[in-house]
């Protein structure tokens, strides 16, 4: 426990004023305090005065100052003070509730002595001890006090324990008592229990202890049995002073021990058992603390000085808030004070207490169900609570927190449900009310009914219905436990409600039927079809409900056959019952309409059910007499009787018209008025009321008890003679014996003679022995039968002929002719006796009687038996006696009649009589025809010579061949033929064509069948016969039959015979003549291939043209194709009109492609401009070229393409030499600036003149080579080697002839000498001698000559010295450069031409690309070590060294890396880059952006546990772009975009945390089947088998039926690459699209394609899966986030199933489920994954903070 200061809300004074008492009111908002001055201050919560009173002497005449304020205590109810004061006397002040009220003194308690101390405990009176050593109860009712016990020893402390049922009383001597005021739930025993060795003047008395502390300075801790369990000694403490306060926290778990200026705090360690020192807090200047209050609800503290300051501390161990709604203050381990932040709670800014009665500690306080109750644990119990009405509960609760979800749907009951359990908590109840099994936990599923309407004689009803399967429904009395019932029902059930009595039960099924069950009797009636609404009105058993549009209400539902029914237009929604007005609530459209109920109806059941039956009497009368006012009239009598209200019940039978009744109760009541007259009692109890009563109810046994009980013997048997009952009359007064007996007896036979009973008399008399009077009241009763009984069984009657005679002709007259005849044989008359056995046709007595009598009357006997049961319908019985008569053809024709067929063959070899047998021969034939016994039938049929019948019985059995053999064997040929040709006519006009078609074929008519087939249009058959018996014409009928369909309409049809008969481009060119191009384009494709395909639908684009033409071929696939198609066919402006509306990076090609056709044709100038348009200029001046139209190409190669000028004038030229026109084509090539070319044509002409003339002028650096060339050739007769040649030029140039020299010099190559040294002395010396002696401009062409040379021998310095001498610095240059003289080439460029410094650099870095020195290229050009580390696949160096030179030249290469990748098929690769590297909002990157997601989502390996870390980098990366795209503007649509991608990328980053969990496996399986509305995204075949998977996997059978399916649909389509074919029955009113981009290729692996394949189809065979997808409360599929009004829900960011109810409203606007919420946070705690943590944490920076505070994920 911690403590902290708050402030001071009472200064102290200079001296002694001690705080005598503090107190705290029970409701937590008034705090008293007892001063010196005897003056008692109010301060409110916040310590703030509100309000102070001056207390009152007992006498006034001993002055104010005669007393002290020893103890002051609340009342429970916060409205009064009670004080107790050292003069003798108790006062009670009432306070009220609101401040500055007047203060009265109601109660005042004079006593013999001092109050010394006192308490009011919650549950008792007043306690308070005395000096003189009594303790005392002052109870303010009655303003009395009385003694509780009395001791010797001066009263020191009285404290209560925390329940407020009892007190414990401290005493001088040490002592410390034990009393109870009130019952206690776990009491202890009274009396003395502790013997303390100083005055207890501090005890507290918390749950498990009773704590004293005193002047000892120790603080020792008792059981509760006295026992010393543990103590705190301080004596050795010399700063320590004696204890002179103590107070415990209101939960028992905290004590505070007040000293000199010092306060010690204690706490209860629970697991332990032992309180702990948590230290002291030590307060300079305070002194003693004398008193101290615990404030109820724990959260604060007060405490009292003896110099009179009061100090206030805040107790709280911490704070959480909820949903920045309500505060949850944790004053202690098992406390908890729960207020709302903005004090608009149910009770204001107080809030509640929440207490574990247990002392266990609580976490994890939740406020729920709209903010209305309250559910918090402890480690061993749950603790619910309604805030509205202050119901608090603690149950004992042993499920794994997480696992159970909790439903307050109803506001009387908490319904918990946790694997498969459904539990039940009562609101201020602290046990379970119930707990079941159930997998069905909608809240239309079960109904709980808590004594929510009073019933007379019921104490406790409390009911529940629920579902144990889809069909059974289940009734409990949760009062006893006990199943009431069990109704079950053929079809599902989706609603049920119990009314509010719970003795009538309404459900509905899936078929919409509404049913109603009697819970008493569990009768079940159906009372509506088509209900789409039904619901009991509240306060009544009445019911509304909806069907189609009729409103139908049941006033009474005990008579459901009675309803009353109304039209209205629109959806019921509700029913309201406010200020004795009833309506129903009617949506129609946008208007809302309400119907009024008849209100006296509903009131009428009302006051039934409460018991007020004059009520419901009075209403009654004011209804005129109809059927449903009959009804009331009779149920209110017979409650008004079964309750003993007489008169009511009497009024009630007066109404119905049933007088006898009325007459009755109004005798009844007289005798009631007569004997409250006499005796002055309710005459209700008097015998004979109660007597009566039990007649009218017809307990008889029960008036003849009541009658006996009260002597009245005459009264019992009069009532049954009045009530005819005689036998019970006669048989009481025997039992009882009567003397009357004989009389009475005498009396019964003259009432039953009198009332024509006379067989009754004829019993009795038979009974008392008098037999001959039995018989003639038997025959005179018309019962013969029963005196013939009577006189055979008597000896001394069967010897009286008359009597026989009487009793026989009696019995002839009354056709009894079997009685007769049994008489007539007991007598001894057997003649008389066989003539009335065969009258009455009993035969088999008078067959047994004539065997023995008279043999020669059976055979006639038999005959006439059998002739009796024939006609009798008994033919099977009448066979054996014909037999046995010897009648065969009888027989026969009773085994026929019978159906006893094998008899009647056994009968028929018997039997010779042709003629009398064929009838019969006939019928067995017909039998045996009908049971297919096709041989037996033939055998009677040709045995009766009934040839015909045999024939049609095999024809009609399509036996043809035997048919055909019996014909030809019994007819004539051509009789056959007709015959079958008829019947064969017959069978097709009876539509049974195959069987003609036998019939045709047998008589060898294939063409009548064709014809047939060809009439009835089955052209399959036809065909069939056609290649059968006319193979040649197979095809021309197909072409016919086709041709004819196609004239019908009939195109897919005729399509079928187009080829079949090989010519599929007629049924090409048919659906092209109709339109019908998509079956056209199928036809071709699937019949003439790709290419032909591509013809038709390129066709097809032609008739559409324009931008459907384009999205056609896009839908094929073969736009480009069709473009390049409609050029090959000379086709141009439509391939123009396709490039520029979808592929205008086509129209250069096409362009050019035009071009060359317009070539061919000759057309130069369109070609022209088509090569122009088409950028290829070049392709236009060859073409001028080639027609040597040299003006156009010149023209064109100016304008458009200058560097092919020089190839126009080059050819000229060529034609000018050809032509002899050399000056011409010499001018032509120096145009051109090719004179080299000039020399050349004038070198191979032999022209060297000219040829060396123009090398001279313009190639002067050639000028030698030709020269050497010309000296080879023209000049020289032979070679000279290279040491002649140096001898030749020193000696030129000893001579002076330095021309020459050098001539010589350069005249030394290569090809003489492979010595390098020798030719860079020979071309040094050259150049040496050219700058020395010759002219600058011949030094200047030597050193250009001579440089090259040098350069090929690789003296590259020598040849950079050549060219500077001959001041020609770019070669010089290029040869430091050539030579990698990199230093040098710098020099030169910066001394002599600084312009070529950047040229130089320019090289160098060519040179370190060439080489692949980047690290040193970086240094001068980063740009090109960049490309140089792509170049080479040095990716990670290159993004090093991009990356230390800025984010743009980094997301430069970055980009360029990540398109490689994923082009490749790298793309979790990539995305770890950008992972690594970030995401930046730059344009260019958003298509890599969403290449890479669409990459990612097509990989089917990653949906998988292992895979979280790649969604969530994904996931973090998206989140990173959209938060940086929300920062710019102009990106709504790209913004948008992104989004969405990152809540897919969310919501698979967290399906495969929760595949990590156990536990959210549902969780898992719900993302799946949410993100199904984002197929247009991913791969839809993969999304629907990672749906069905998931939903297979947690038993939701008929989703993942569903969308299997769909899968399996989907990879068919994707085969046939057509969507076309696909049912959208299932998804229909769903978000689930149904346009979609069909992918390329399928997804899922051939095994797993099969896995789900041959799941469905076992799945398809269960009668429990139904191919429905499942809806909810909202009556659509559970996962669309559209409604059926069109109202759009927000998707949960844990499941992405919509957010309807229970929502959670995140900070950034996105919204959660409450429970889907509840489960994840729930599941990371327990489990601890950090996948969990780390989606937890996501969604805190994505959605801007979780909703609640109390979750850490450190």
């Amino acid at each position: 426990m911690n403590i902290k200061h708050l402030k001071n809300i009472l200064p102290p004074q200079d001296g002694a004023a001690k705080i005598t008492a503090l107190a705290w009111s029970p409701n937590n908002v008034k705090l008293a305090v007892a001063t010196a001055e005897r003056v008692v201050l109010l301060f409110d919560e916040q310590g703030e005065r509100r309000d102070k009173f001056s207390t009152k002497p007992a006498d006034p005449k001993y002055g104010k100052k005669s007393y002290l304020v020893k103890a002051i205590a609340f009342s429970p109810d916060s409205t009064k003070i009670a004080i107790g004061q050292t003069d003798n006397i108790i006062y009670v002040y009432k306070i009220g509730e609101d401040w500055g009220e007047k203060k009265v003194i109601c109660n005042k308690f004079v006593q013999s002595s001092q109050v010394t101390c006192l308490a009011w405990p919650f549950e008792g009176p007043i306690v308070f001890g005395l000096v003189e050593g009594k303790v005392r109860a002052a109870n303010v009712k009655t303003n009395k006090s009385q003694t509780l016990f009395q001791t010797d020893s001066y009263v020191v402390s009285v404290t209560p324990n925390l329940r407020g049922t009892a007190f414990l009383s401290g005493h001088a001597d040490g002592s410390i008592v034990r009393f109870y005021v009130a019952d206690d739930p776990y009491p202890e025993p009274q009396g003395k229990i502790i013997s303390h060795p100083v005055p207890p003047y501090t005890v507290a008395w918390s749950s498990s202890s009773i704590i004293v502390a005193g002047s000892d300075k120790r603080v020792v801790m008792y059981s509760k049995m006295g026992k010393v369990h543990q103590q705190f000694d301080f004596s050795r403490d010399a700063s320590e002073r004696e204890f002179s306060s103590i107070v415990t926290s209101p939960s028992g778990q905290a004590l505070i021990v007040g000293s000199y200026n010092r306060l010690r705090i204690f706490d209860f360690n629970t697991s332990r058992g032992l309180w702990e020192d948590r230290g002291t807090r030590e307060f300079d200047g305070i002194y003693t603390i004398t008193s101290l209050a615990w404030k109820r609800d724990g959260s604060r503290l007060v405490c009292g000085t003896l110099c009179g300051a009061v100090e206030i501390f805040d107790s709280v161990l911490r704070r959480s808030v909820w949903k920045n709604k309500w505060e949850m203050t944790y004053v202690g381990p098992s406390q908890v004070l729960v207020k709302p932040l903005a004090g608009s709670g149910p009770f204001g800014s107080r809030g509640v207490i929440l207490r574990s009665q247990y002392g266990f500690e609580i976490h994890d306080v939740r406020i729920m169900g709209k903010d209305r109750y309250l559910v918090a644990r402890t480690n061993e119990t749950l603790l619910l609570g309604d805030l509205h009405r202050n119901l608090l509960s603690e149950v004992h609760w042993t499920m794994e927190p997480g696992t159970e979800k909790f439903y307050f749907d109803n506001e009387n009951v908490c319904m918990i449900f946790s694997a498969g359990e459904l539990s039940l908590v009562e609101y201020g109840n602290n046990d379970l009310l119930g707990s079941v099994r159930t997998e069905f936990m909608n809240p239309h599923l079960i109904s709980v009914r808590l004594n929510e309407r009073r019933q007379r004689g019921v104490d406790d009803n409390k009911k529940m219905a629920y579902l144990l399967d889809l069909k059974t429904i289940c009734i409990v009395d949760l009062t006893y436990g006990l199943t009431l019932g069990q109704v079950t029902h053929d079809s599902h059930i989706d609603w049920l409600e119990l009314n509010e009595t719970g003795s009538q039960l309404l459900f509905r099924d899936k078929r919409l039927r509404l049913l109603l069950v009697n819970v008493a009797s569990l009768n079940k009636s159906t009372i509506l079809n088509y209900s789409t609404f039904v619901q009991w009105v509240p306060g009544s058993d009445v019911v509304v409900a909806q069907s189609r549009e009729q409103l139908c209400v049941w006033y009474n539902i005990d008579t459901p056959e009675r309803v009353t029914t109304f039209h209205i237009k629109g959806e019921v929604t509700d029913v309201e019952r406010v200020d004795g007005r009833t309506e129903v609530i009617v949506q129609d459209g946008v208007q809302e309409l309400s119907y009024a109920l008849d209100e006296g109806l509903i009131e009428f059941g009302t006051a039934v059910d409460d018991g007020d039956y004059l009520r419901a009497m009075n209403y009654l009368e004011t209804l005129p007499l109809t059927a449903e006012a009959e009804t009331m009239w009779r149920t209110l009598g017979r409650l008004t009787l079964e309750g003993r209200h007489l008169y009511i019940a009497e009024r009630c039978f007066a109404a119905l018209g049933e007088v006898s009744k009325v007459r009755y109760l109004q005798g009844i009541n007289q005798i009631r008025e007569l004997v409250q007259e006499q005796t002055g009692e309710e005459g209700m109890e008097h015998y004979e009321v109660q007597a009566r009563l039990a007649i009218l109810e017809q307990q008889f046994k029960t008036a003849e008890s009541i009658y006996l009980d009260n002597n009245q013997l005459d009264a019992a048997m009069e009532m049954y003679q009045d009530l005819h009952k005689w036998d019970e009359a006669v048989q009481l007064a025997e039992i009882k014996g009567h003397p009357d007996v004989e009389s009475l007896r005498r009396a019964h036979t003259q009432w039953l003679l009198d009332t024509n009973q006379e067989e009754r008399a004829g019993q009795l008399k038979e009974a008392e022995g008098d037999f001959s009077a039995a018989i003639n009241m038997y025959l005179k009763a018309g019962m013969p039968a029963k005196a013939s009984r009577l006189a055979t069984s008597v000896t001394e009657l069967r010897e009286d002929p008359e009597m026989i005679s009487r009793i026989a002709t009696a019995l002839l007259k009354a056709d009894l002719f079997e009685q007769a005849g049994e008489l007539h044989e007991k007598v001894g008359q057997p003649q008389k006796a066989l003539e009335s056995y065969r009258k009455g046709h009993a035969y088999s007595r008078a067959v047994e009687l004539a065997r023995h009598m008279f043999p020669s009357e059976v055979v006639q006997l038999e005959e006439e038996w059998g002739n009796e049961l024939l006609a009798n319908k008994q033919a099977d019985a009448a066979i054996s006696h014909f037999i046995e008569a010897g009648r065969t053809v009888k027989a026969l024709e009773a085994a026929i009649a019978a159906r006893q067929w094998k008899k009647a063959m056994h009968i028929i070899e018997v039997i010779d009589d042709e003629t009398a047998l064929k009838p019969h021969l006939m019928k067995l034939g017909q039998h045996f025809a009908s049971l297919n016994e096709l041989q037996r039938a033939e055998y009677f049929y040709l045995k009766a010579g009934m040839y015909n019948e045999a024939i049609t019985m095999y024809n009609q059995a399509g036996e043809w061949e035997r048919a055909h053999q019996l014909a030809s064997k019994y007819m004539g040929a051509d009789k056959v033929a007709v015959m079958y040709v008829n019947q064969a006519q017959v069978l097709e006009e009876q539509g049974k064509f195959r069987e003609a078609e036998k019939l045709y074929i047998s008589v060898h008519e294939p063409d009548l069948a064709i014809t047939m087939y060809k009439k009835q249009r089955q052209f399959d058959q036809m065909m069939r016969l056609v290649k059968e018996y006319h193979a040649d014409l197979v095809q021309s009928t197909h072409l016919h039959l086709a041709s004819q369909l196609e004239q019908e309409g009939n195109y897919h049809d005729a399509e079928k015979h187009y080829i079949a008969a090989e010519d599929w481009k007629a049924a090409v060119n048919m659906y092209r003549g109709v339109d019908m191009w998509e079956e056209a384009y199928r036809v071709a494709k699937q019949q003439g291939g790709a290419s032909a395909g591509k013809q038709v639908a390129f066709l097809w684009a032609r008739t559409l043209r324009g931008d459907a033409a384009v999205k056609l071929l896009n839908k094929f696939g073969l736009l480009e194709q069709c473009i390049d198609y409609a050029c090959e066919s000379m086709q141009f402006e439509f391939a123009f009109e396709l490039s520029r509306i979808a592929m205008k990076q086509k129209l250069s090609e096409i362009h050019y492609k035009y071009a060359m056709a317009l070539e061919d044709d000759g057309k130069y100038r369109e070609a022209e401009a088509e090569f122009i348009q088409a950028n290829k200029p070049k392709e236009a001046v060859l073409m001028y070229v080639h027609a040597q139209d040299w003006e156009s190409a010149q023209r064109v190669a100016e304008a458009h393409d200058p560097d092919s000028v020089g190839d126009v004038l080059v050819g000229q030229a060529k034609v000018s030499f050809n032509e002899r026109d050399y000056h011409r084509a010499e001018a032509l090539l120096l145009r051109a600036q090719r004179p080299e070319l000039a020399v050349k044509f004038y070198r191979d002409s032999n022209q060297w003149t000219e040829a060396l003339r123009v090398c001279k002028e313009y190639l002067p650096h050639k000028l030698s080579a030709l020269q050497d060339e010309y000296d080879r050739t023209v000049l020289s007769k032979g070679s000279q080697d290279a040491q002649g040649l140096l001898r030749q030029a020193r000696q030129w140039e000893e001579s002076g002839e330095y021309g020459r020299a050098v001539d010589c010099y350069l005249k030394v190559t290569p090809g003489m000498s492979n010595d390098a040294n020798l030719l860079e002395k020979a071309w040094s010396k050259a150049g040496e001698l050219a700058v020395k002696f010759l002219p600058e401009d011949k030094a200047d062409n030597v050193a250009r000559m001579l440089g090259p040379r040098l350069l090929e021998i690789k003296r590259y310095t020598a040849a950079a010295q050549m060219f500077l001498a001959g001041d020609l610095v770019k070669e010089a240059i290029d040869a430091f450069i050539t030579g990698h003289e990199w230093s040098k080439a710098k020099k030169v460029a910066s001394e002599f031409d600084p312009r070529y410094e950047s040229y130089v650099d320019s090289a160098y870095k060519d040179f370190l690309k060439t080489e692949g020195k980047a690290e040193a290229l970086a240094d001068v050009d980063l740009t090109g070590a960049l490309d140089m580390y792509v170049e080479s696949g040095q990716w990670s160096r290159a993004l090093e060294t991009a990356a230390s030179h800025g984010p743009q030249l980094l997301h430069k290469y970055l980009a360029r890396y990540a398109s490689s990748l994923i082009k490749d098929g790298h793309a979790v690769k990539a995305l770890a880059l950008y992972k690594q590297y970030g995401a930046p909002p730059f344009t260019q990157n958003f298509n890599i952006y969403r290449r890479l997601v669409l990459d990612l989502l097509s990989l089917h390996h990653l949906c998988a546990p292992q895979a979280y870390h790649t969604w969530a980098d994904l996931r973090d990366i998206l989140l990173s772009l959209v938060d940086n795209l929300r920062q710019h503007e102009d990106t709504d649509g790209v913004l948008a975009e992104f989004e969405l991608l990152l809540l897919l990328a969310h919501y698979l980053a967290a399906r495969s945390a929760y595949m990590a969990t156990p536990q959210l496996e549902n969780l898992s399986a719900k993302v799946s089947v949410s993100v199904l509305r984002y197929t247009h995204i991913l791969p839809a075949d993969k999304a629907f088998y990672e749906a069905g998977m998931a939903c297979k996997e947690v038993g939701w059978k008929n989703m993942a039926f569903v969308f299997l399916n769909r899968f399996l649909d989907l990879c068919e389509a994707i085969e046939e690459g057509s969507l076309d074919s696909l049912d959208h029955t299932d998804f229909i009113d769903t978000d689930i699209p149904y346009e979609i981009p069909l992918p390329d290729t399928l997804s899922i692996p051939e095994p797993l394609r099969e896995e789900a394949k041959e799941w469905v189809l076992a799945v398809s065979m269960d009668q429990q899966v139904e191919q429905v997808l499942p809806m909810d409360e909202r009556m659509v599929y559970e996962a669309s986030l559209m409604g059926n009004d069109g109202a759009s829900y927000p998707p949960c960011v844990i499941s992405g199933y919509p957010v309807i109810r229970n929502r959670l409203d995140l900070k950034r606007g996105q919204a959660a489920n409450k429970e889907d919420w509840n489960k994840l946070v729930m599941a990371t705690k327990m489990a601890s994954t950090p996948e969990c943590q780390d989606v937890l944490k996501f969604i805190t920076a994505w959605c801007g903070g979780l909703p609640t505070m109390g979750y850490n994920f450190q």
